[in-house]
C-alpha cells in the first residue's frame, strides 16, 4: 500500500484506511477493557455475597460448639483459624491491588464507585514490580511466597483426617502454581503466565478473583466441618430402611399398605426355623448373611398367612423369634402388555425398537408376529420396519405352565418420516453475516425425532433478491450462488429452498425452506 508512485489521491486514501483500521483497535481494546472491569464487579460483589454467608457459618459453628463442645469445639477451632488465615491472605491482595491503582494513579469515579475500565490498559506496573528479565524481583518473590504460605497453613490446620481429603483436593486445584504451557507448548512459570504483559484492569481482576478464591475456601472449608461433624454426632450409617408391607402383592387400584423402619441385618447363625408348624433344614435354607431363604407351594387365589419362628442361642439358652408375614396368590395372566419403546406410532422405513412381554410369562414362552416383525437382542426386545399401510396388528401368544396358551394382539398406526427441517450454519432463519452464508453448510434436520436417521444434503435451491434462483449440487454453495450472493445488499433476505436429502434406509422428503438476512 505503500509502495510504488501514487497520486495524492490515492495517497490520502491509503491514510484514511489506516486511520480506520487503528480507530477500530481502540476501539475493540476498550470493549475487552471494559469487559475486565465489568468481570471485576462481579467478582467484587460476590465477595461481598460470600463474606456475610461465612460469617453466618462460623457463628453457627461457634454456637454449636458452646452447647456442644465434645462434638463441635474441635471443628469450631479449625474454623478459626481458617478465617484468621484467610482474612490475612485477603488482605494481603488488597493491598497489591492499592499499590497497582498508586502505581497507575488510576482514581475511583465519585459518582458511579466505579474504576476507569477504559484508562487502565498500562501492562508496565505489575512487570516492572514484579518481574526482571527471566526472574522475579524480591516483590515477586514475596506474592509466591505469601500464596505459598497461605496453602501451607490452610492444609496444616486441616491435617491428615482422611474425611477432609476431598476438601483438599480441591484447594489444592484452586490455588495451583504449577508451571502453565502457553500457546507453543512452552511451561511457564504461574505468576508469568497470569500476570506479565497484561493490562492493569486485567490483573486487577485476577487479584479479585483469587480473593473470591480465598472466601469460597472458607465457605467449602466452613460447610465441611459442619457437615461432617453432624454426619459424625448422629450417625444411622449402620441402619438400613426396610420396607415392610402389610402383604406381598397388591391388585391395581387397590393402595399400598405397610410401614418403612429402621434396622440392621445380623449375620447370627439360627439353631432352628420352622415354617407352619413345619422345621426347616438350616443347612440348605441359610446364606452367609443369615438370611434364611423359603420354598413352599403356595395355596389358591388369596391371601396367606406366614407363621413360624427363628430360634437362635442367646446367653446358653434357645431364643424365639416370631415370623409373622403373609403373601396373595393372584390369577395366572391371560392379557399381554404391548409396548413401543420410544412413542404410541411406528415410523415406515426406520428400525422401530419394541418391548413385547406378556404378564407372568417367561420371555421364551411368548412369540410374537406382524409384518416387519424381528426379534432383537435383549429380553422381550423386537424391532419393527413397517413398510406400507397406514396400520399393523402385533399379535402375541404365550404358553402358561400347564400347556395351555391365551393370546392378545395391539394395533399400531404407521406414519411417515416428517418433513426435515433446512438450515445452514445450523439456523433455520436468523440473520447471519455474508461470510458465514458463503462457506456454511447446508443441513437437512428432523428435528424432535426419536430416531438416529443421519441425513446427507444432495442438492439445493439458492435465491438472492433481484437474482435468479441457482441449483447448488451437494451440501455447499457453488461458485454461481457465491457471485449472486456477493450482489446482495446488506439486510437482503436470501432463501435456501428444495433442499433435497438421502438417509441409509426410507425417501425423504425435501427440507423446509432456510431463509436468512443478510447482516452485513
Amino acid at each position: 500500500m505503500a509502495g510504488g508512485k501514487l497520486s495524492a489521491r490515492q495517497k490520502m486514501i491509503n491514510l484514511m484506511y489506516l486511520v480506520f483500521i487503528a480507530m477500530m483497535a481502540m476501539n475493540m481494546s476498550k470493549e475487552v477493557l471494559s469487559a475486565f472491569g465489568l468481570m471485576e464487579a462481579k467478582f467484587s460483589e460476590a465477595n461481598v455475597v460470600t463474606t456475610d454467608m461465612n460469617e453466618k457459618l462460623l457463628a453457627n459453628l461457634e454456637t454449636k460448639a458452646e452447647e456442644k463442645p465434645a462434638e463441635f469445639a474441635v471443628a469450631a477451632n479449625k474454623a478459626k483459624e481458617i478465617s484468621l488465615v484467610s482474612d490475612e491472605f485477603y488482605k494481603y491482595l488488597g493491598t497489591l491491588k492499592s499499590d497497582l491503582l498508586k502505581k497507575g494513579k488510576y482514581e475511583i469515579d465519585n459518582e458511579t464507585g466505579k474504576l476507569p475500565f477504559e484508562a487502565m490498559d498500562k501492562t508496565d506496573l505489575l512487570d516492572e514490580a514484579w518481574f526482571t528479565g527471566d526472574r522475579l524481583t524480591k516483590k515477586g518473590e514475596e506474592v509466591m511466597a505469601k500464596i505459598n504460605n497461605y496453602k501451607a497453613r490452610v492444609k496444616e490446620i486441616i491435617g491428615d483426617d482422611v474425611k477432609y481429603t476431598k476438601a483438599i483436593e480441591n484447594f489444592e486445584k484452586r490455588f495451583s502454581t504449577e508451571k502453565v504451557a502457553n500457546k507453543d507448548g512452552k511451561e511457564i512459570d504461574w505468576l508469568d503466565y497470569n500476570f506479565k504483559g497484561f493490562p492493569a484492569i486485567a490483573s486487577f481482576t485476577k487479584l479479585t478473583a483469587m480473593q473470591n478464591d480465598v472466601k469460597v475456601t472458607e465457605a467449602n472449608m466452613f460447610n465441611v466441618f459442619l457437615g461432617n461433624t453432624l454426619d459424625e454426632a448422629v450417625s444411622l450409617k449402620n441402619y438400613t430402611a426396610i420396607v415392610i408391607a402389610d402383604k406381598s402383592a397388591f391388585f391395581a387400584g387397590e393402595k399400598f399398605q405397610g410401614k418403612v423402619v429402621l434396622g440392621k441385618y445380623a449375620n447370627v447363625t439360627p439353631t432352628g426355623m420352622s415354617i407352619a408348624g413345619s422345621a426347616v433344614n438350616l443347612e440348605n435354607a441359610i446364606d452367609s448373611t443369615g438370611a434364611a431363604r423359603l420354598d413352599f407351594n403356595v395355596g389358591s387365589v388369596g391371601e396367606h398367612e406366614i407363621d413360624g419362628s427363628f430360634t437362635f442361642l442367646e446367653d446358653g439358652k434357645p431364643l424365639d423369634i416370631p415370623i409373622k408375614g403373609n403373601y396373595v396368590v393372584v390369577p395366572r395372566p391371560n392379557s399381554a402388555t404391548i409396548s413401543a419403546d420410544k412413542m404410541n406410532v411406528v415410523y415406515r422405513g426406520v428400525s422401530n425398537p419394541m418391548t413385547i412381554s406378556f404378564a407372568g410369562v417367561p420371555d421364551n414362552k411368548v412369540t410374537a408376529s406382524a409384518a416387519g416383525l424381528n426379534r432383537a437382542s435383549g429380553m422381550g426386545k423386537y424391532t419393527m420396519v413397517p413398510t406400507s399401510g397406514r396400520e399393523v396388528t402385533i399379535n402375541v401368544t404365550a404358553t402358561l405352565d400347564d400347556g395351555s396358551k391365551v393370546s392378545d394382539k395391539a394395533v399400531f398406526r404407521i406414519k411417515d418420516i416428517p418433513k426435515p427441517t433446512g438450515k445452514i450454519v445450523g439456523q433455520s432463519d436468523g440473520k447471519l453475516p455474508r461470510n458465514n452464508v458463503e462457506i456454511g453448510k447446508v443441513e437437512a434436520v428432523l428435528e424432535d425425532f426419536d430416531f438416529d436417521l443421519p441425513l446427507t444434503v444432495t442438492s439445493f435451491k439458492f435465491k438472492v433478491p433481484g437474482q435468479p434462483s441457482v441449483t447448488c449440487s451437494g451440501n455447499r454453495l457453488n461458485a454461481a450462488a457465491k457471485s449472486a450472493l456477493r450482489k446482495a445488499k446488506r439486510g437482503a433476505t436470501v432463501q435456501i429452498f428444495d433442499i433435497k436429502s438421502r438417509s441409509t434406509g426410507p425417501v425423504i422428503k425435501p427440507a423446509t425452506p432456510a431463509v436468512i438476512e443478510l447482516s452485513n
